[in-house]
């Protein structure tokens, strides 16, 4: 039985600890720290805990006597390092949320006071657990398509989800929520470049993107302020708030809706009264907030041994989607996770023939999602891995160890110097 204590009882953090309600009898959650009322009493109704147990920061958690085996950290970007340094000074492990640090400055401290203290920290790098991804790396580590000599991922942010999140919402601003839309959305995406490399150091990172359609200038003609209260174009939008969000309901409730989810009225009337209000943030045109993190973004990276590897990032696509193709010296793997499926082929020099290949549809291999909660089934399966690692046993091939999550990270932190500056990036030597 591994106990832990959640810290930002979030939507995240929240899923990660519901693996004690599925398996009570390896993981127990014995307390909460959360400046949120409301979010400290969900989690102690969820999770049957008294008022003892319940803490207003991980400050206040630190500086009482190590309660529990672990913690689960799901605070936002910038708080991940500063509230996770003194639990660690207190014994704690921790399963840690990415982007696990806002720059590299925060990545060394972090590292360094793993080293020091012996204590373990584990990355939600939730996408290596998706069966999909876990099947790739199986094949790449049996030898199916040589040695990788290029990899390619995409992710196309769907338009509902990159309004809510990246312009209207609390990762809009970099220098607020302390995250790149990069880091914010697709450090899953390079630690996956780095994770079918792994042994193989990047040496050298380029960028391009921006902020280019979400702005005042690519504004409707006579479109207002706010949606629902002062523009005429707003039944031609398709951001419009009331397509998004009134007419689907259930869309993104626990980022537009928190306090209405705390409280539990999601009736359409008080969802309603919050969309016209002008200081919400979700009321606003999305072409004229203050948000200012990029809209896309494409990342090239350079390997020790040679190899490459391409990172695509759009935001604002009708179809939402993850592709990955990796091109070997024997092989090609490539598939779409959204599709749960992939694609194996390898070369065929007889008369007649160029290539075979093979189809695998992951839901001949069982269930990928469902019993196993979202990302594609892996975030269960990474709360259950940090239980294993935690109870000595043996963790799966994905297991998201710190010292095996800073490559992507690095890669993510170069790359938005390097559009930014116009400059090709080194990683540091260490």
């Amino acid at each position: 039985m591994i106990t832990a204590i959640i810290v930002g009882a979030g939507h995240r953090a929240l899923i990660y600890a519901g693996y004690a309600l599925k398996a009570p009898e390896e993981l127990r959650i014995v307390g909460v720290a959360d400046p949120s009322p409301e979010r400290r009493a969900l989690a102690a109704q969820r999770f049957g805990l008294t008022a003892e147990q319940c803490f207003e920061s991980a400050e206040e958690l630190a500086a009482r006597p190590k309660l529990a085996d672990a913690v689960i950290n799901g605070t936002m970007d910038r708080q991940h390092v500063p509230t996770t340094l003194p639990l660690l000074e207190r014994g704690y492990d921790v399963l840690l949320e990415k982007p696990f640090a806002v720059s590299e400055q925060e990545l060394r401290r972090l590292e360094q006071t793993v080293r020091r203290t012996g204590r373990r920290v584990m990355i939600c790098h939730v996408l290596r657990y998706a069966p999909f991804y876990a099947e790739l790396k199986r094949r790449v580590l049996a030898g199916e398509i040589g040695d990788i000599v290029t990899l390619e991922t995409a992710e196309h942010v769907s338009y509902h989800h990159y309004s809510t999140a990246f312009a209207r919402g609390k990762w809009r601003r970099e220098d607020v929520c302390g995250s790149s839309f990069l880091m914010s959305k697709c450090c899953h995406d390079l630690d996956l470049l780095t994770w079918f490399k792994s042994g193989v150091a990047p040496v050298r990172v380029a960028s391009f993107g921006g902020r280019r359609f979400f702005t005042r200038e690519n504004a409707p003609a006579n479109s207002g302020e706010h949606c629902l209260l002062d523009c005429p174009v707003e039944a031609e939008c398709p951001y419009s708030v009331r397509k998004l969000y009134l007419n689907h309901p259930d869309r993104w409730v626990f980022y537009v809706w928190p306090e209405l989810e705390d409280s539990g009225d999601l009736s359409i009337e008080s969802k309603t009264a919050r969309l016209r209000d002008p200081a919400n943030p979700y009321s606003r045109c999305i072409w004229k907030l203050d948000n200012n993190v990029a809209d896309r973004q494409s990342v090239l990276v350079e390997f020790a041994d040679g190899s490459v590897a391409t990172h695509n990032l759009v935001g604002g696509t009708c179809r939402p989607m993850r592709k990955i193709h990796l091109l070997g010296t024997a092989g090609e793997l490539e598939g779409v996770f959204d599709d749960n499926k992939f694609t194996l082929r390898h070369m065929d020099a007889r008369p007649g023939h160029e290539f075979t290949e093979q189809v695998f549809d992951l839901a001949d291999l069982g269930d990928t999602t469902g019993a196993f909660g979202g990302h594609g089934g892996g975030d269960e399966r990474l709360a259950a891995d940090f239980v294993s690692l935690l109870s000595g046993r043996t963790p799966s091939i994905s297991c998201t160890m710190l010292s095996d999550s800073i490559n992507g990270h690095l890669i993510g932190f170069l790359a938005d110097r390097s559009m930014n500056s116009n400059q090709v990036m080194t990683l540091p030597r260490e």
